[in-house]
């Protein structure tokens, strides 16, 4: 999740959120769609300086807000997209998007997550090429999780699940992704109080290095001073403002760019990981 990012698949704010009222969609009151749309502007270009080729979902007024997060409608291993179902009720449509897309950029579709199965790409983390944690909380059920396995484990893929904590209630939503960001495929930024134990017991064992981000920072950002997005081994892309964070991450060697997303990622709880569906790495 960390390799070199070549090919990405991404929404225009300008579209996706044109008439999005903050309530709906459980904004916060720092939301300004107008404002959200520029701050994804320089995401975008951030994203395209590493070099990686953006694919652009519909530019449709469809009125599907969250849909600029393009991580969480589908997952992507090395033979092919699964299409997933969303837990949330108001992103139930999304997912179509993306295999329209996919479909017209040639990505061989493996299979969907069907009813009353529900997974969200948030809640998926590669750990290595053979093995996928995924976490069972608010947005990701069991019955998705067997639905995910029996994909993938005829490709050799075992898919292991993790429970979550509640958190902050159904609406804020923990995914799994909310904890932890592959910085690395030896390194991750965490926030260790809510990982899940078994997990972290396993990142251990797989000699993975944890980062630990700043707690009041985390506390502060629910959870976005943590979502980073990597274009390539230590070089990420993360939400300005979180200066601790940060340098914790220096400190281990990476590269940090950031960019202002207060209208963006801190009022609509998610970040550039979320904003992006990474499509091929190197």
């Amino acid at each position: 999740m960390a390799g070199p990012l070549k090919r990405v698949l991404m929404r225009s704010a300008t579209s996706a959120m044109r008439h999005a009222k903050a309530p709906d969609w459980h904004y916060g009151p720092g939301f300004d769609a107008r404002k959200a749309a520029v701050q994804h502007e320089q995401l975008t270009a951030m994203v395209a300086a590493s070099g990686a080729e953006i694919e652009w979902l519909t530019d449709a007024d469809d009125g599907l807000a969250d849909s600029v997060f393009t991580h969480d409608p589908s997952l992507v291993a090395d033979q092919g997209a699964i299409i997933l179902s969303m837990g949330k009720a108001l992103r139930r449509a999304e997912p179509g998007l993306h295999e329209a897309a996919y479909i017209s950029m040639g990505v061989p579709i493996l299979g969907r997550i069907e009813a009353p199965g529900q997974v969200e790409g948030g809640d998926c983390v590669w750990v290595d090429k053979t093995t996928l944690a995924v976490g069972r909380g608010v947005r990701t059920n069991q019955a998705g999780i067997q639905q995910l396995s029996d994909l993938l484990s005829p490709k050799g893929i075992s898919v292991l699940g993790f429970d979550l904590p509640l958190w902050q209630g159904e609406e804020a939503c923990l995914h799994l992704m909310s904890v932890i960001s592959p910085l690395a495929d030896d390194l991750a930024l965490v926030h260790a109080p809510l990982l899940p134990a078994a997990f972290y017991q396993m990142l251990r064992a797989r000699g993975i290095g944890l980062v630990e981000g700043d707690a009041d920072e985390f506390m502060a950002s629910n959870g976005l001073s943590l979502n980073v997005l990597p274009t390539a081994p230590r070089q990420v892309i993360a939400v300005a403002g979180f200066p601790r964070t940060a340098a914790a991450m220096r400190a281990a060697g990476c590269t940090v760019s950031t960019f202002e997303a207060d209208a963006l990622c801190i009022a609509c709880e998610g970040g550039p990981t979320c904003l992006t569906r990474p499509v091929l790495r190197q």
